[in-house]
């Protein structure tokens, strides 16, 4: 009797759990039994692991054989178990040293030839193994880059089935061969990508490289100055923006362009980011680690499962989880079903989104940067003057109203977009500041908030419940006369109030200001209310 036991993990949307992989070798009849909660494909990998080990020119043991996954009532699913139970058997049959392989973790797929091929969810599946103690890895070598992001872990990257046997054994280590034909991408790399997995994009348009020379730049924009000053002031403090206008006004080129004056990611925020991507498969081979805010513009026919998350099985990340740390631009908002919109509203206040279905419940991180662009009625044409608009005011208000009181009080910035002018388009009022320039203000505005917030656990000024702000770090004297006046007339709710000082905040942060005054709750006011007072032509550029 033989036994032996590795380990593998076990993903649950982007977290994850060590399984420890055990393989038993008895006397009578050969059989293959596996038991541990396996799905439909983990079931598979009996007749791909045998298939494997064969062609890698070991022996399949000609014996009773059971392999238990544990934690059995942990639901397993994929095929990135293979290796770890291939290298289970092989220790229970004594062809590599049980001792050896007992802590260490196996991930990746074995084809029939004994190739190892790569799979999704390599990183969150190491930073698991790492938080649980674990220090060796073995993964495929095409996923090697993504697993050594983990700090503290010794990463192994295999070809074949073949070279770990040799790595394990003492033996001397077979070159093997790529396998594509010169010019060819490798198909080895396909399973790393979920086709129609992207949701409209998964990166921000544009290459995905901070110093690349093609990326949307924000001077392609004509006129706007407000909606610009907007754009600035939500990429500053991380303030939710509604864009409304006419069609052809520029509010996608806008909404576009808004990844590209955020600041790079740090360390941790590419480290989250890029595990959801893995877990998603839209992580582009290649780039280990997203270092740009992603962008994630789904159509308005999403349900609502592909906007929060769900599906069947195990819930996979939506919308909202690959739009964390960046901008999730829904154009054509009013077209949205209603339903959709309003599952919004919890991450939108939380940071993340917690999905129950039968197969478990699983929490997704949702930290974006949220951007509405809408029409103001169904043709588009009712702000424009002499423009001929035929919607009845009913069809108009049932337009205006798929976008709910409570969803729209979640959002911080609401902008008239205007139509573009005739001087405007033709150059005549010079042309605007660029991504770059308006970036550097946004990340100098982001450094005064993270000085003053270090310490606690925000970051942006849109994180400050409304208790701090009114508290630990109150406006100027007479600062927020005017705002109390708006809330005792009902124009604000409580939740406007406080998200009017986040904004103060903000503006004063762009201003080198160190605490917001009369003008920058005055600025504030107009873009939350969308209600025209002048404050912001007092303002100088950006605010």
């Amino acid at each position: 009797m033989g036994f032996a036991r590795a380990c593998s993990v076990a993903l649950v949307g982007v977290d994850g759990v060590v399984v420890e992989v055990q393989a038993d070798l008895e006397p009578g009849v050969a059989a293959f039994t596996l038991v541990g909660l396996p799905d439909k494909t983990l079931v598979e990998s009996r007749d791909r692991v045998r298939a494997a080990v064969v062609n890698s020119g070991a022996a399949w043991p000609q014996k009773k054989l059971t392999v238990g996954l544990s934690p059995a009532s942990v639901p397993k699913a994929g095929a990135g178990f293979d290796l770890a139970v291939a290298i289970a058997v092989l220790g229970a049959a004594e062809v590599v040293d049980p001792e050896a392989i007992a802590d260490l973790v196996l991930i990746g797929e074995l084809g029939l030839d004994g190739r190892v091929r790569p799979v999704r969810g390599i990183l969150p599946a190491v930073l698991a193994a790492a938080e649980a103690g674990y220090r060796q890895v073995v993964v495929p070598q095409q996923c090697a880059a993504e697993a050594a992001l983990v700090p503290d872990v010794s990463v192994l990257g295999v070809r074949s089935l073949r070279q770990l046997i040799a790595v394990l054994t003492d033996g001397e280590v077979p070159e093997e061969e790529p396998g594509d034909a010169p010019g060819r991408p490798d198909p080895m790399l396909a399973g790393l990508l979920v086709p129609g997995a992207g949701l409209g994009t998964g990166l921000a348009p544009g290459r995905s490289g901070g110093d690349c020379a093609d990326f949307p730049d924000l001077a392609d924009v004509t006129g706007q100055h407000t909606a610009r000053r907007a754009l600035e002031v939500a990429a500053a403090g991380g303030h939710h923006l509604f864009l409304s206008g006419p069609p052809g006004a520029g509010k996608t080129m806008m909404a576009e362009r808004l990844p590209w004056i955020l600041p790079p990611l740090t360390r941790q925020d590419s480290v989250e980011v890029t595990a959801v991507h893995s877990v998603a498969g839209i992580l582009p081979p290649g780039e280990p680690l997203v270092s740009r805010p992603p962008y994630c513009a789904p159509h308005h026919s999403a349900t609502m499962q592909s906007l929060v998350g769900g599906g069947t099985g195990v819930p996979r990340p939506g919308a909202v989880s690959l739009a964390h740390r960046g901008v999730l631009f829904l154009d054509e908002a009013a077209e949205f079903h209603s339903r959709a919109l309003d599952a919004l509203r919890q991450p939108l206040e939380s940071g993340h989104v917690v999905i129950a279905r039968a197969a478990g419940v699983v929490r997704l991180p949702a930290r974006f940067l949220m951007v509405l662009a809408a029409n103001p009625c169904p043709c588009g044409r009712h702000t424009l003057h002499g423009a001929g608009c035929e919607c009845p005011p009913s069809v108009i208000r049932r337009y205006q109203a798929r976008l709910s009181g409570p969803l729209l009080d979640r959002v911080d910035l609401r902008v008239e977009v205007e139509p573009v002018t005739r001087s405007d388009l033709l150059g005549q009022g010079g042309r605007g500041e660029s991504s770059e320039v308006v970036a550097d203000r946004v990340r100098e505005a982001r450094e005064r908030a993270a000085a003053r917030l270090a310490g606690t656990p925000w970051r942006l000024n849109s994180e400050v419940p409304g208790q701090e702000l009114r508290t630990r770090w109150q406006a100027a004297a007479g600062a927020l006369a005017q705002a109390e006046r708006e809330l005792e007339r009902g124009l604000l709710t409580a939740r406007g109030l406080d998200r009017v000082l986040r904004v103060a905040w903000t503006v004063a942060d762009l201003r080198g200001r160190e605490r917001p005054e009369a003008l920058d709750v005055a600025v504030a006011l107009e873009l939350r209310t969308g209600i025209a007072r002048g404050a912001m032509s007092l303002t100088g550029a950006g605010t």
